[in-house]
């Protein structure tokens, strides 16, 4: 005998596969959207466009060690600043070290060296100390020092790599790095001592425009302006040093010790392009002081050398000054003592 099927079983099984469909229908699409946020895009696709901006933008994620920077998977700005350092900082950098250079070559073929137009008469006067003296080359001798070190950073694996070899290359970069930090500390102090030695005799006045509206005299014979112990060129290149110095020693100190209080991995990049920037425009100041005090101008080299210069290399060069320490000239402050020759090239 047939049964007549219950209307209420049958829509509670309706109901029922409904129900159950939805939940798998549901389920699928779920895994398929965590699949697709897991899932690295393929090429040529635009899926996960906006995850990938913002991993790009510098999202910060959770990390458990004490450095929370590292949470960022991806530092852009990074991209930028190596641009740059490699880029226009190195390109200008090879610009202006090669013009400074092939200047002086074109000024010394076109106008020689400086000479002493009194000739040498034999008597001396004192021009610095030995604690000046012991200062500057303290300072000459750490600043060529971190500069070649310094160079070789920015140049090194284009220039000495290849010829040197990558082994050797990192070995004396590493040694280079540890010059440049320690040699640093010793730099930043002969500047400061050297400051408060010198600071008196280098502020500017009105005989400083004199002289830098005759060129110093370097231009034409027998046209030296009055100068005092310091003329305007010198003045200048106290003054870059001072300024250039206390930039790249600021700068230097916070690269030796980054992250110091809230300074950002922004901040670390940003101070990394001032140093490079300062120590190459320092660089190509000291070349042109280097090429005066030795083969440029006769005499010259015996100031920091000896400590005396030649009495007519006063008078000519330095002739208010000489005026202040011997008013009479009556060679109360000169002296017989011949001069200390130093190991410069042979004239």
């Amino acid at each position: 005998m047939l049964r007549t099927p219950n209307i209420s079983n049958f829509l509670y099984v309706a109901v029922g596969s409904i129900l159950l469909l939805s939940i798998t229908l549901y389920g699928a699409a779920s895994a398929q959207e965590v699949d697709a946020q897991l899932t690295s895009p393929d090429i040529g696709q635009n899926n996960n466009i906006e995850m990938w901006k913002a991993v790009r933008g510098g999202i910060q994620g959770q990390v458990s060690i004490p450095d929370k920077k590292a949470g960022v998977l991806v530092q852009s700005g990074g991209e930028e600043w190596r641009s740059i350092r490699n880029g226009p900082i190195s390109n200008y950098g090879v610009w202006g070290l090669f013009g400074i250079i092939a200047a002086l070559a074109l000024f010394f073929a076109l106008k020689g060296r400086i000479r002493i137009e009194g000739g040498v008469t034999g008597k001396t006067v004192q021009r610095f100390t030995l604690l000046e003296r012991w200062m500057h080359w303290i300072v000459a001798a750490t600043f060529i020092i971190l500069s070649l070190t310094g160079l070789n950073l920015l140049y090194g694996r284009y220039i000495i790599k290849p010829w040197l070899g990558a082994d050797a290359f990192a070995s004396l970069t590493l040694l280079g790095k540890m010059a440049h930090n320690y040699l640093g500390i010793v730099f930043i102090l002969g500047i400061t001592i050297m400051f408060f030695l010198w600071i008196k005799h280098n502020i500017p006045n009105k005989i400083d425009l004199t002289w830098l509206l005759q060129g110093g005299g370097m231009f034409k014979s027998g046209t030296h302006p009055p100068a005092q112990k310091f003329n305007a060129g010198q003045k200048i290149i106290f003054a870059a040093v001072v300024i250039g110095g206390g930039m790249i020693s600021y700068s230097g100190i916070m690269l030796l010790f980054p992250f110091s209080g809230d300074t950002s991995v922004q901040d670390m990049q940003g101070i990394q392009v001032l140093h490079t920037i300062g120590a190459l425009a320092l660089t190509v100041v000291i070349l042109a002081h280097i090429y005066i005090g030795t083969i440029g101008m006769e005499g010259a080299i015996h100031a920091m050398w000896s400590g005396n210069v030649e009495e007519n290399w006063a008078k000519e060069h330095h002739s208010l000054w000489y005026s202040e320490i011997n008013p009479s000239d009556n060679n109360a402050s000169v002296s017989d003592a011949p001069l200390q020759t130093p190991p410069t090239p042979a004239e």
